[in-house]
């Protein structure tokens, strides 16, 4: 059964895409204007190496502008005890999204934050890919790590207006977010452990998923 996100006032980073043209045959984006009517963000499944049963849940901004994931056991490394699946880590958040009648939405940006220790030599990355269930259409990003760094870590995805993959109007569809870490070795000392989290001290970190609208036709 698919887990009820509570609608909460979260913390987040809040944004819309606002007076910005869509190519003629798209409706037009919303300036800085969700729809009053609460979404409601049906988690249907979450999968992966890097959020067992339990540590990744959702929540919703009560203005309908954001949504936020929040990870506490995903971690990638490389080294003298660890295992040779320890060097990538992915989770799969498939999520069942009930808007208002008459709007759609797409993922404008996203935040991830968490922590990297690699060694001279070693290299880390993190990639997310976002698309809708039965649809050709995939937005992929890629973010590359270098050591030596021993230090938190940020990154940000922007879709540009033109490249923003809309949830069909009319259809049911729902969204995925397939994120992954991975850590290499690369030239570093091999009794040396390199890592790469998407966590944190206090047990957790959010991702922040920020939302556009427009109108369905």
């Amino acid at each position: 059964m698919a887990l009820r996100a509570s609608i909460l006032t979260a913390g987040v980073l809040l944004a819309t895409l606002a007076g910005t043209a869509l190519p003629a045959q798209a409706a037009t984006v919303l300036p800085a204007n969700p729809p009053a009517d609460h979404i409601v963000i049906d988690v249907a499944s979450v999968n992966g190496s890097g959020c067992p049963t339990g540590t990744a849940a959702v929540t919703v901004a009560d203005d309908n502008t954001a949504f936020t994931v929040t990870y506490s056991d995903y971690l990638a490394q490389v080294g003298p005890n660890s295992l040779p699946t320890d060097l990538r880590k992915n989770c799969q958040v498939n999520l069942d999204v009930h808007v208002p009648q008459g709007f759609t939405y797409a993922i404008a940006s996203a935040d991830y934050r968490g922590f990297a220790h690699l060694e001279p030599g070693a290299s880390a990355l993190q990639r997310a890919n976002y698309y809708f269930q039965g649809s050709p259409q995939t937005v992929t990003s890629t973010h590359r790590f270098q050591g030596p760094l021993d230090d938190n870590w940020q990154a940000t995805d922007s879709v540009g207006v033109a490249a923003l993959v809309w949830a069909p109007c009319g259809e049911k569809r729902n969204f995925n977010i397939n994120t992954e870490l991975r850590v290499a070795a690369g030239t570093s000392n091999r009794n040396a452990t390199s890592f790469m989290t998407m966590d944190s001290t206090d047990g957790g970190i959010n991702t922040i998923y920020q939302l556009a609208w427009k109108t369905c036709p």
